[in-house]
């Protein structure tokens, strides 16, 4: 608080004493803000209902039967979807601000309910026989669409999650290193495939002004999933001349993306672009290492990723700096 300022207005006269002592006493005993402890309770309070629901139903599975399990979990998620509904502000091309705490809450759990009433469904009648892509592809729109109605960050993190699922792989950058199957030609297509239409998700999001603010959302999953999914195919076809090609795709898409962030002013994007472009330069620097049948190949390697961590963190506090300015 601008203390000097106050004064120099009691001084002047602008505010009497009691205004006076009512702004001293609000600096000395300042309110504290439970916003985010509030937020993170309440996030915490819909996992754990969620989880003890699943918990409560798997064990009583037998005496409780599955209708009723269906019906409590229907009745849930419809009575979050009806109270959204009922308090949602104006549908809107732009960013629009949820009208309270407990609205984000009751759309979340109503998602949650949805996904586990449409799993339920399918584990236990199997509504839609073997056809797992439909089982898939259903939750995904919805979850678009509440997404896009709802304007809801946390719900369109879940919808691209689904979409990763109903293309048939997994979507976190910690899942995509840990259980991605890159012998695969498909697996590694279909990673490449989803990670451009989350870029030009991003980008026409933007573009066409359209909740452009989801921009980020998909950006963050489309640079990682691209990234990583080029990088395995360089690997993958390492003995082969067509591997090149996988590396020339790294660096064309590094540069654009270096481009975008520029232009956005992004360095956590810059960040991501110069941290994979410096993985796929350096494979080509080991590259031709190990071709050199000498020790000296060794000492060079040495110097290289000393000399490399140096310029990449010159360049990486240069790029800030250009950000800032």
């Amino acid at each position: 608080m601008n203390t000097d300022f106050y004064d120099r207005l009691k001084e002047e006269g602008y505010i009497s004493n009691a205004s006076f002592e009512k702004i001293r006493e609000k600096e000395r005993n300042p309110l504290f803000s439970v916003h985010w402890e509030l937020k993170t309770l309440l996030y915490l309070g819909v996992m754990l209902l969620s989880t003890g629901l699943g918990i409560l139903v798997y064990k009583n599975i037998d005496t409780i039967g599955h209708q009723v399990i269906l019906g409590l979990i229907a009745a849930i998620c419809i009575g979050c979807f009806t109270y959204c509904l009922k308090n949602r502000p104006p549908f809107s091309r732009e960013q629009v601000k949820s009208p309270n705490s407990l609205f984000d809450y009751f759309l979340l759990l109503g998602c949650l309910s949805f996904l586990t009433f449409v799993g339920y469904l399918q584990y236990q009648y199997t509504v839609f026989g073997t056809n797992y892509g439909m089982a898939t592809f259903i939750p995904m729109v919805v979850l678009f669409l509440v997404a896009y109605e709802f304007d809801h960050l946390g719900i369109l993190s879940m919808a691209i999650a689904n979409l990763a699922i109903w293309m048939g792989v997994s979507v976190t950058p910690a899942q995509l290193l840990s259980s991605g199957n890159f012998d695969n030609q498909k697996v590694i297509y279909t990673y490449v495939l989803l990670g451009l239409i989350l870029l030009a998700a991003g980008w026409f999001t933007e573009t066409l002004n359209f909740k452009k603010h989801f921009r980020f959302s998909y950006f963050h999953f489309g640079i990682h999933i691209s990234f990583i999914s080029l990088l395995f195919g360089y690997f993958n076809h390492y003995d082969s001349p067509i591997s090149f090609l996988w590396l020339a795709a790294v660096f064309i898409l590094a540069y654009f993306l270096y481009l975008d962030a520029l232009k956005h002013r992004s360095f956590y994007f810059l960040l991501l672009v110069v941290i994979y472009t410096y993985i796929a330069f350096s494979s080509l620097i080991f590259r031709g290492l190990i071709n050199i049948p000498d020790i000296g190949s060794v000492y060079i390697g040495f110097i290289y990723f000393i000399g490399s961590a140096i310029a990449l963190i010159r360049i990486l506090i240069h790029l800030h700096k250009k950000i800032k300015a």
